[in-house]
């Protein structure tokens, strides 16, 4: 039998709002070019999914993602702050106030749709990476591995599922890489002292 000296076809499939708040409770701000890079240099990454919340206001930042080399995936959001909950009963209790960084303002979970995507694309990779710490990937990413196609589950930090310890020999904690993947703005950098 023949060893093939080719690289696997890996794609990647990213829950990036799970990425980027992981990411930020953490302390940092990940760039994007550098992680689409890492993708790419570490793991042969040809195609990057990228699965976030639609925002017509966002259109620029969707627009520099695709320029940057993700296939960006579009969900429609549901605006909660429209959704009115039914009145309480008359004998409960008060409710305490909400504090408004308590709740997202917008919805727009992609769970459904990287799930849909992965399982779509599967004729076309040979290998697969998901991007998240969300314990609701752990069904995907059990069959994936059954498949023989289960290449990585890249969470933002050490906070991710318990469900996904199973995992823990293809899990990659990229709050371990924060030096190489960090968002460094230079336009402000402080002059060095003088000696």
């Amino acid at each position: 039998m023949r060893q093939s000296s080719q690289k696997p076809n890996v794609y990647a499939f990213i829950d990036s709002q799970n990425l980027n708040l992981g990411v930020q409770r953490n302390g940092w701000k990940l760039d994007w070019r550098k992680f689409r890079q890492y993708l790419l240099k570490e793991y042969n990454v040809t195609k990057a999914f990228m699965f976030i919340g639609y925002m017509s206001e966002n259109e620029a930042l969707y627009e520099r993602m695709h320029e940057l080399g993700y296939l960006v995936v579009l969900k429609r959001t549901l605006d909660v702050t429209a959704v009115h909950e039914p009145a309480p009963a008359a004998d409960a209790p008060p409710k305490p106030p909400e504090k408004a960084e308590d709740k997202p303002a917008f919805k727009g979970n992609v769970d459904a749709e990287l799930v849909l995507y992965t399982m779509k694309e599967l004729p076309n990779y040979d290998k697969a990476i998901i991007v998240s710490g969300d314990g609701d990937f752990f069904c995907l990413a059990e069959y994936l591995k059954e498949q023989g196609k289960l290449s990585h589950i890249l969470t933002p930090n050490w906070q991710y599922s318990s469900l996904l310890k199973l995992f823990d020999s293809q899990i990659v904690r990229l709050d371990q890489l924060r030096r190489q993947l960090a968002y460094r703005d230079t336009k402000f950098r402080r002059p060095k002292a003088d000696k």
